[in-house]
């Protein structure tokens, strides 16, 4: 019987260890009107900019129970929590840096948990996005904001999985250098500055003669 695949010599079987992704699932929160208390003193303050950093559980808040009459699912319950970092500027003009976080998101999920032996650890994950929903305005010595915030959970577990390998990875391109600032020295370098394509005039097509 033939192959179906022609055979590669370059080809090989590797066995690697993944992360892999037993379940994952999505949600919404919101935030309507939350507020982010500011200095006493300094104002009145313009808003700049916020920055979210993706969302973590707290891990004294991961409680997993089994599910009675529905296998390899489970009851999950966990507690994300999401911070962010604001920039705003006070009367006299400097930055000022305040760093807070959103309410706690309480989650109470079914999951998917296949039984297994009790040495391998799953891994209860979060991966977060959030954006302001609306301009975030001042009043007074509080930043009022309004979030929206996707949430994806995820179990995963580290597995080993065997894989087709073709040799070793292709060699990497030339690193590209940051142009310096020696104008001369770049000039010098044909990789640098090439010779200019429009160096001679054109010529009128089809006669090869210059155009005068």
């Amino acid at each position: 019987m033939t192959d179906v695949f022609p055979f590669d010599p370059y080809q090989e079987r590797v066995c690697i260890i993944v992360e892999k992704v037993y379940f994952s699932c999505q949600q919404r929160e919101s935030f309507p009107d939350f507020e982010v208390a500011l200095p006493q003193q300094g104002g009145p303050f313009t808003f700049v900019s916020i920055a979210f950093n993706n969302g973590v559980i707290l891990p004294e808040s991961i409680v997993i129970t089994p599910i009675p009459g529905r296998p390899n699912f489970a009851r999950a319950r966990f507690t994300v929590q999401i911070c962010f970092t604001v920039n705003v500027r006070n009367a006299a003009g400097t930055l000022i840096t305040i760093t807070g976080c959103l309410p706690d998101i309480h989650k109470d999920i079914v999951i998917f948990h296949p039984p297994t032996r009790s040495e391998f650890d799953f891994n209860l994950r979060v991966e977060t996005r959030s954006e302001l929903l609306v301009p975030a305005r001042v009043v007074g010595n509080t930043l009022i904001i309004t979030v929206g915030s996707f949430v994806i959970s995820k179990l995963t577990g580290f597995v080993q999985l065997s894989i087709d390998a073709f040799s070793d990875c292709p060699e990497p391109p030339f690193c590209e250098e940051y142009p310096s600032e020696t104008p001369c020295v770049d000039f010098l370098n044909p990789n640098l500055t090439p010779f200019p394509t429009d160096f001679f005039p054109p010529q009128l097509p089809g006669t090869g003669s210059t155009v005068l």
